[in-house]
């Protein structure tokens, strides 16, 4: 590892290898002489060049999310570190990570270079501090995930955060379309993504972005999946913030238990709101206090439903509406509290 540049003295890879990211485009020489349909087929056919290039480092990524689940599971954190659109692809992710699977916004942190002002206010200077990177990595620690976005693999504001966490004993993780990244030395875990050159020359806010946009929507939702916030396919941990996320809560609740809407908004008014506690209840007919320490040790849907003795379905079979093993049978109905489901159908009864 590179020695640590000493205060006062001009921050290191300001002259870094050749980036693809920064070469010509030799398929979109002539992009502003073309008609506009066939200068966006241009823009499109590379974008559709993406997913296969983030496809060649799934393996790598795997090993980055099951390494993430450990630490977030010991208690670690998830920093993001980025300067332009990389940075602001790292606050997109942080941000919809806390609606979506309703955790705190202290588990995914986005660190902008320039700070909150810069993500709507380009301020390309700060990018070049590697002491500002260090700075924001200051509240780092050993049990956390630093994540280094940097599409030229070279950024000096991303160098100081990878510094700064690794030595604090963090897991470092670069994300890059430089497959000869000076940053790689400084990671862990590297994920080198070949986007090559964009269609218009350096503007990595094309194809080298929507890499990473992809990359962290992968890694953060594999790793909320892995901890439980997710049943099947469904966002059974999402916050009921909004009208929308409400009434998508309500949906929710009727196609995995079967229940009516008017149940299904008292089983969830009666979990105070808990998506994920009024499904367990609904699922298994625990009450609240039951459903939840079950959630507890299981540490999702699926694993309490398992605990409880629920057969838990699943897509595979034709939907996640489940049966109760025991006191449900078919054509019976089963009251409680006013709620009433029909058995009939392989649904559950609360």
């Amino acid at each position: 590892m590179p020695a640590e540049p000493q205060l006062g003295q001009p921050d290191t890879m300001t002259r870094p290898p050749s980036s693809r990211t920064e070469m010509r485009n030799n398929r979109t020489t002539e992009i502003d002489t073309v008609g506009t349909l066939e200068l966006l087929k241009l823009l499109n056919a590379e974008d559709a060049m993406v997913a296969g290039a983030v496809a060649a480092i799934l393996p790598t990524l795997a090993e980055v999310v099951d390494l993430t689940v450990i630490r977030v599971r010991g208690g670690g954190h998830v920093h993001y570190f980025g300067a332009g659109s990389s940075g602001r692809i790292g606050v997109l992710d942080a941000a919809e990570v806390v609606p979506t699977f309703g955790v705190g916004a202290s588990l995914f942190v986005a660190h902008h270079a320039g700070g909150e002002s810069a993500v709507a206010h380009a301020a390309e200077g700060a990018e070049d501090r590697e002491s500002l990177g260090r700075a924001a990595a200051a509240e780092v620690t050993a049990g956390d995930v630093a994540v280094g976005l940097s599409a030229s693999g070279r950024t000096p504001y991303v160098a100081g955060a990878l510094r700064a966490a690794r030595a604090a004993g963090a897991l470092a993780v670069l994300v890059s379309s430089n497959l000869s990244a000076p940053l790689a030395e400084l990671a862990d875990r590297s994920l080198l993504v070949d986007t090559g050159p964009e269609a218009i020359a350096g503007s990595t806010r094309l194809k080298a972005a929507t890499a990473q946009k992809m990359i962290l929507n992968s890694l953060s939702t594999a790793v909320m999946i892995r901890l439980g916030r997710t049943y099947s396919n469904l966002m059974v941990s999402l916050s009921g913030t909004n009208a929308k996320l409400r009434q998508r809560q309500i949906l929710i609740l009727m196609e995995t238990s079967g229940a009516t809407e008017a149940a299904c908004r008292a089983e969830l008014a009666r979990c105070d709101g808990d998506l994920r506690l009024a499904m367990l209840c609904l699922l298994s007919g625990l009450e609240p206090e039951a459903a939840a320490q079950a959630l507890t040790a299981g540490g999702s849907v699926r694993a309490a439903l398992a605990a409880t003795g629920t057969a838990a379905g699943g897509a595979g079979s034709g939907g996640v509406r489940t049966g109760v093993a025991g006191g449900c049978h078919p054509g019976s109905v089963r009251q409680k509290e006013g709620l009433s489901i029909c058995c009939a159908r392989g649904y559950v009864a609360c």
